[in-house]
């Protein structure tokens, strides 16, 4: 059998045992799969753990004013809430949805921050009967509702203007979020941001406590993070905002394959802090980073179809209803046969679905790919679970949370019987 090490694109902590089967939290992967099926989302809890409180430390040895926000878009699920409030950081939601499982996972209301370019009503009439922490505002419309529904509560609500700073990162175009050209916040060149701090500012149930950016996602450079800082430092000046919370949003970038090398939370953290001015308290929203490469996806091999002098096509029990990333903006990852690590068959890995795009990982090295066999393709703990859908009426997978040897099933996998619980 081939060997080979495995990647940083692993979760923490990942070994193949004496047998050459992969373990994650002490569990064998092989029978994780057999006690849960495939496709199936498996998660290292000590990993998650071990990146929140890195976040926690590298923070508070350097400065006691700060929070660190979970970007819980990343999972939303109540088990991962759960954990990062045991972990003492605070969540961030962007819809009703997400604040309706933080809420069930008993995080504290006033530990929330809610997001969202076009939060409805509802939403917000749900989020301040919770009593909601913060609510980061995103348009003039916005504004003027959230008085509207507050002044019949007769409270005020902590508020943070969200600014797009005119930064555009390294990153694909569909995940970068501070340029001047976005849906998202209050743009400073046009002067929007401005206004919106004054009718922030004049509102009578408002309290404006802060100013928020995020600049996008899987970010591997530090220096916009440093302009961005400048820019808000620059812009708190000139508005005449008092302002006592600096959110700089998260980004930070994840190994999804052995190639990336991503900044560590230590060096992240420095960054900002040092560019932060003084007297204001930083927070900082991770989610991928968190929880990117804790978890991986096992699938099992149903056909393996050789095209002499062209490609290797090997499909899974997966694919476009379970991680949609390489199909939105083309994400590369790296993938495995559990038991044979290793191996030097150019492969592409494909998913069952009916479409030419559904496509895993292309030109990857796998060793001799049968069917029947275990895939793994790790790095895929942000955002698989979450965009996650029912094409073809796959029913989406399972959420398996490992720890110290022991596999614990945090979201069970959907049945038939759900996929037509909403037919009426």
């Amino acid at each position: 059998m081939a060997t080979t090490a495995l990647s940083q694109a692993y979760p923490l902590g990942t070994t193949i045992n004496e047998r050459g089967h992969l373990e994650i939290g002490g569990c064998d992967l092989i029978e994780v799969a057999e006690q849960h099926g495939t496709p199936a989302y498996v998660y290292a809890e000590d990993d998650i753990r071990a990146r929140a409180r890195a976040y926690v430390e590298a923070f508070s040895s350097r400065t006691g004013d700060f929070e660190v926000i979970y970007a819980s878009k990343a999972l939303p699920i109540t088990a991962a809430y759960r954990l990062m409030a045991e972990e003492g950081l605070s969540v961030d939601v962007a819809s009703g949805g997400e604040l309706h499982l933080a809420l069930k996972a008993a995080v504290p209301p006033e530990r929330l921050f809610m997001h969202g370019n076009n939060k409805s009503r509802a939403e917000l009439e749900l989020a301040f009967d919770a009593g909601l922490g913060y609510l980061v505002l995103d348009s003039l419309h916005e504004i003027e509702l959230a008085e509207e529904l507050l002044a019949g509560r007769d409270r005020r609500q902590a508020v943070l203007i969200r600014v797009t700073p005119g930064i555009k990162p390294s990153t694909h175009s569909y995940i970068q979020t501070g340029q001047l050209d976005s849906k998202f916040g209050f743009g400073l060149e046009d002067g929007l941001a401005a206004e919106a701090v004054r009718r922030a500012q004049s509102a009578a149930h408002l309290d404006l406590v802060g100013i928020h950016a995020h600049i996008g996602s899987q970010i591997f450079e530090l220096e916009p993070y440093a302009k961005t800082i400048q820019l808000l430092a620059d812009f708190v000046e000139s508005s005449g905002v008092e302002c006592r919370l600096l959110n700089v949003g998260g980004g930070l970038g994840i190994a999804y394959t052995a190639e990336d090398e991503p900044p560590s939370i230590e060096s992240y953290v420095d960054a900002l802090l040092r560019h932060a001015p003084p007297g204001v308290t930083v927070l900082c929203e991770p989610g991928r980073s968190l929880v990117g490469n804790a978890g991986v996806t096992v699938y099992t091999v149903g056909t393996v179809k050789r095209v002499e002098d062209v490609r290797t096509w090997v499909a899974v029990d997966g694919g476009m209803s379970d991680n949609l990333r390489p199909m939105l903006y083309g994400a590369r990852y790296e993938a495995e046969i559990v038991g044979r690590f290793g191996g030097d068959e150019i492969c592409t890995v494909v998913g069952m679905h009916c479409e030419s795009g559904d496509v895993l990982v292309r030109d990857v090295p796998l060793d001799d790919p049968r069917p029947g066999d275990l895939l793994v393709i790790p790095a895929t703990g942000a955002y698989g679970h979450s965009m996650a859908n029912n094409y073809n009426a796959l029913r989406r997978p399972p959420v398996v949370f490992c720890r110290d040897g022991h596999a614990r099933l945090v979201v069970r996998r959907e049945t038939f019987d759900d996929l037509t619980l909403r037919d009426v």
